[in-house]
């Protein structure tokens, strides 16, 4: 196709987006939203139905709609492949098939208006008008940017911004200052990649989409079977008694740069782990979750820190291995679990891995205990650490495999 149709084409489109949204179109969806609030539902529905003058006009509307939805799922130049509506014209319709073909056109619509931005953002100002950018095997997207003198694009890809050609750049990234007062481009972020496949599919996890709290299934039950038991039920007060406080080992932990890492993705390196957890009095854990159009949401790695070493563990490869391994030592007593605001992180260590925590310190709860500036991990750390946290990452990708080297520091 010649650069002259694509224009055309292209203009076409903008016009009828345009007057879709803006036209007459528009307004009718309005008026029959509104309309559709005086519709009789449930009991109220079925008897009107078996009322001539109520019943044609909803069996006309009803073939009117999917007329339309057949129209839409049968179009070529939206979906790959045809998505047929569940049913005939003359046919009634389960309700929950054709309420799932829906949210499935919908979604699928989403995912490539996302995939379409992305190529449309990633050409801005390149000249060449919206298309798809070189990939980088990291997973991050090449942003382009205009050069004084030549075109070009920027490479943000494992944190290190790479210039095509030798002269001085406007990024559209963003720029941050180091010590010396220059000025680097700092790699973007991805928050959503369409093209990563789902976990479900990827690791064969199981997930309950039902909209009912989750079984505690991992939890013995009460003697007449009638509740679960938490491990704390068992414990007293006299077991979270610290009496080495005394002797407390006011070391303090290496730097960052020095602390030695390892990514626990095989379950050898999880054993290893658990057995150098075992020997230790405190532990630090944080999740990474993801819950970015998913119902439920999946915990896509847990870190945990020694005094002296650092471990990311691949919840996503080892889902079913987790629970079984690190269960015991998180009830432990006897070893105080440190963790930042870790309401929601119980919920997801109870839900997809069936671990409980006994003898928890909460820093955020300390901090508001202490009545502190603010609460904020990040002031935390700079405050008693001198560390400043990069929250660059806090809403990545965290499903995207294999990690970056930014996402794992």
């Amino acid at each position: 196709m010649s650069q002259e149709a694509m224009e055309v084409e292209e203009t076409e489109k903008s016009q009828t987006l345009k007057m879709l949204s803006s036209g007459s179109l528009a307004s009718s969806l309005s008026s029959l939203a509104s309309s559709s609030r005086d519709i009789p539902s449930n009991k109220d529905f079925h008897y009107y139905y078996n009322f001539d003058e109520f019943k044609v006009p909803m069996q006309q509307i009803a073939a009117k709609s999917q007329s339309l939805l057949q129209s839409i799922g049968s179009y070529g130049g939206i979906f790959k492949k045809s998505l047929r509506f569940p049913g005939d014209l003359d046919a009634d319709v389960d309700d929950s098939a054709a309420y799932d073909w829906l949210v499935n056109v919908n979604d699928d619509i989403l995912e490539r208006f996302d995939a379409s931005v992305d190529e449309f953002e990633s050409g801005l100002g390149t000249g060449a008008g919206p298309g798809p950018g070189p990939d980088t095997e990291s997973g991050f997207q090449l942003v382009y940017g205009k050069k004084k003198k030549t075109k070009g694009f920027v490479i943000l890809g494992n944190g290190v911004a790479t210039v095509k050609a030798a002269a001085s750049v406007e990024e559209s990234g963003v720029k941050v200052a180091d010590k010396k007062g220059s000025s680097t481009v700092k790699a973007k972020v991805p928050f959503h990649i369409p093209t990563v496949r789902r976990p479900q599919d990827e690791y064969n996890i199981l997930v309950n989409n039902s909209n009912q709290p989750f079984q505690h299934v991992w939890l013995e039950r009460s003697e007449d079977g009638s509740r679960f038991v938490h491990p704390l039920e068992r414990l007293s007060v006299l077991d979270f008694v610290n009496r080495s406080t005394g002797d407390v080992d006011s070391t303090s932990p290496l730097p960052l740069e020095s602390t030695p890492f390892k990514l626990v993705e095989e379950v050898k390196d999880l054993k290893d782990l658990v057995a150098k957890l075992r020997g230790v009095n405190e532990f630090a854990v944080d999740l990474e979750h993801n819950q970015y159009r998913s119902f439920q949401g999946l915990t896509c790695l847990m870190q945990i820190s020694t005094k002296t070493e650092d471990f990311i563990i691949d919840t996503l490869k080892l889902r079913i291995h987790v629970g079984p391994y690190l269960r015991e030592v998180f009830k432990d007593p006897s070893k105080t679990k440190v963790m930042h605001g870790a309401d929601r992180d119980i919920v997801w260590l109870q839900r997809d891995f069936g671990i409980y925590v006994c003898n928890l310190f909460d820093t955020g709860q300390a901090s508001r205990v202490l009545k502190l500036e603010r609460n904020s991990l990040e002031y935390l750390l700079h405050h008693f650490c001198g560390v400043t946290a990069n929250k660059e990452y806090q809403n990545a990708e965290w499903r995207l495999r294999p990690l970056t080297p930014e996402m794992l520091r």
